[in-house]
Protein backbone atom coordinates (compact mmCIF):
# COMPACT_ATOMS: atom_id res chain seq x y z
CA UNK A 1 0.00 0.00 0.00
CA UNK A 2 0.88 3.48 0.12
CA UNK A 3 4.36 4.26 2.09
CA UNK A 4 6.07 7.15 2.55
CA UNK A 5 9.68 7.26 0.72
CA UNK A 6 12.97 8.21 2.70
CA UNK A 7 15.62 8.61 -0.23
CA UNK A 8 15.79 8.21 -3.69
CA UNK A 9 13.93 10.09 -6.30
CA UNK A 10 10.80 11.92 -4.99
CA UNK A 11 12.66 12.34 -1.85
CA UNK A 12 12.47 15.98 -1.37
CA UNK A 13 8.96 16.16 -1.74
CA UNK A 14 8.56 13.89 1.29
CA UNK A 15 5.77 11.25 -0.30
CA UNK A 16 5.35 8.23 -2.49
CA UNK A 17 3.40 9.89 -5.30
CA UNK A 18 0.17 7.08 -4.43
CA UNK A 19 0.70 8.53 -1.17
CA UNK A 20 -0.22 11.85 -2.90
CA UNK A 21 -2.68 10.52 -4.83
CA UNK A 22 -4.77 8.68 -1.95
CA UNK A 23 -4.87 11.52 -0.34
CA UNK A 24 -6.21 13.94 -3.52
CA UNK A 25 -8.80 11.19 -3.47
CA UNK A 26 -9.55 11.30 0.31
CA UNK A 27 -10.14 15.38 -0.59
CA UNK A 28 -12.16 14.68 -3.48
CA UNK A 29 -14.31 12.08 -2.42
CA UNK A 30 -15.19 14.13 1.32
CA UNK A 31 -16.31 16.73 -1.54
CA UNK A 32 -18.49 14.69 -3.22
CA UNK A 33 -20.20 13.21 -0.53
CA UNK A 34 -20.94 16.57 0.97
CA UNK A 35 -22.18 18.49 -1.61
CA UNK A 36 -22.53 16.52 -4.43
CA UNK A 37 -24.21 12.70 -3.54
CA UNK A 38 -28.42 13.44 -4.12
CA UNK A 39 -29.33 9.70 -2.59
CA UNK A 40 -31.71 10.58 -0.39
CA UNK A 41 -31.39 7.16 1.48
CA UNK A 42 -27.77 8.41 2.78
CA UNK A 43 -27.75 11.87 1.87
CA UNK A 44 -28.89 13.17 5.59
CA UNK A 45 -26.20 10.70 7.34
CA UNK A 46 -23.32 11.91 5.24
CA UNK A 47 -22.94 14.79 7.41
CA UNK A 48 -21.77 12.42 9.87
CA UNK A 49 -19.35 10.78 7.70
CA UNK A 50 -15.55 11.32 7.84
CA UNK A 51 -13.16 10.15 5.71
CA UNK A 52 -10.24 8.73 7.70
CA UNK A 53 -7.90 7.70 4.89
CA UNK A 54 -7.33 5.66 1.42
CA UNK A 55 -5.01 3.28 0.56
CA UNK A 56 -4.39 2.50 -2.78
CA UNK A 57 -2.98 -0.42 -4.53
CA UNK A 58 0.60 0.01 -6.35
CA UNK A 59 -1.58 -0.48 -10.10
CA UNK A 60 -4.09 2.34 -8.72
CA UNK A 61 -6.77 -0.45 -9.46
CA UNK A 62 -8.33 -0.11 -6.22
CA UNK A 63 -8.53 1.87 -3.32
CA UNK A 64 -9.48 1.55 0.45
CA UNK A 65 -11.15 4.40 1.27
CA UNK A 66 -11.90 4.20 5.29
CA UNK A 67 -14.80 6.63 7.07
CA UNK A 68 -15.99 6.58 10.88
CA UNK A 69 -19.40 7.92 11.33
CA UNK A 70 -20.89 9.79 14.39
CA UNK A 71 -24.22 8.55 13.21
CA UNK A 72 -26.27 6.20 15.33
CA UNK A 73 -24.54 2.93 14.93
CA UNK A 74 -27.74 0.63 14.04
CA UNK A 75 -27.07 3.64 11.06
CA UNK A 76 -24.33 2.45 9.74
CA UNK A 77 -25.19 -0.45 8.04
CA UNK A 78 -27.49 1.61 5.89
CA UNK A 79 -24.68 3.89 5.83
CA UNK A 80 -22.07 0.86 4.24
CA UNK A 81 -25.00 0.00 2.05
CA UNK A 82 -25.24 3.52 0.85
CA UNK A 83 -21.37 4.02 -0.11
CA UNK A 84 -21.01 1.26 -2.12
CA UNK A 85 -24.42 1.79 -4.02
CA UNK A 86 -22.38 4.99 -4.51
CA UNK A 87 -19.34 3.82 -5.45
CA UNK A 88 -20.24 3.82 -9.62
CA UNK A 89 -21.18 7.62 -9.35
CA UNK A 90 -18.25 8.58 -7.21
CA UNK A 91 -15.55 6.86 -9.19
CA UNK A 92 -17.19 8.18 -12.21
CA UNK A 93 -16.67 12.27 -10.78
CA UNK A 94 -13.46 11.36 -9.48
CA UNK A 95 -12.47 10.46 -13.00
CA UNK A 96 -13.41 13.97 -13.91
CA UNK A 97 -11.31 15.67 -10.61
CA UNK A 98 -7.92 13.47 -10.54
CA UNK A 99 -5.78 12.87 -13.07
CA UNK A 100 -4.37 9.59 -13.24
CA UNK A 101 -4.60 7.13 -16.40
CA UNK A 102 -6.97 4.44 -14.32
CA UNK A 103 -9.51 5.51 -11.64
CA UNK A 104 -9.85 2.86 -8.94
CA UNK A 105 -12.03 0.46 -7.78
CA UNK A 106 -13.70 1.79 -4.30
CA UNK A 107 -13.93 -0.40 -1.74
CA UNK A 108 -15.95 1.17 1.46
CA UNK A 109 -14.56 0.39 4.96
CA UNK A 110 -15.91 1.17 8.39
CA UNK A 111 -13.19 2.50 10.40
CA UNK A 112 -14.27 2.03 14.00
CA UNK A 113 -11.10 4.11 15.89
CA UNK A 114 -13.62 7.35 16.27
CA UNK A 115 -16.06 4.95 18.11
CA UNK A 116 -13.81 3.02 20.03
CA UNK A 117 -12.35 6.17 21.18
CA UNK A 118 -15.43 7.79 22.26
CA UNK A 119 -16.60 4.31 24.14
CA UNK A 120 -12.70 4.29 25.93
CA UNK A 121 -13.21 8.13 26.80
CA UNK A 122 -16.74 7.46 28.51
CA UNK A 123 -15.05 4.57 30.58
CA UNK A 124 -12.48 6.82 31.61
CA UNK A 125 -14.93 9.41 32.61
CA UNK A 126 -17.17 7.05 34.36
CA UNK A 127 -13.82 5.97 36.61
CA UNK A 128 -12.79 9.31 37.13
CA UNK A 129 -16.46 9.88 38.64
CA UNK A 130 -16.50 6.61 40.33
CA UNK A 131 -13.13 7.38 42.06
CA UNK A 132 -14.12 11.08 43.16
CA UNK A 133 -17.17 9.60 44.95
CA UNK A 134 -15.10 6.71 46.76
CA UNK A 135 -12.54 9.84 47.83
CA UNK A 136 -15.40 12.19 49.02
CA UNK A 137 -16.81 9.40 51.20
Amino acid sequence: MATKRGSGHGAGHGYARSDRVAEQIRRELADLLRFHLKDLRIAPKLTLVTLTAVEVTADYAHAKVFYTSLADPAANEMIAAGLQHSATFLRRELGRRVRIHHVPELHFVFDPSVQEGSRLSKLIDEAVESDKKLQDE
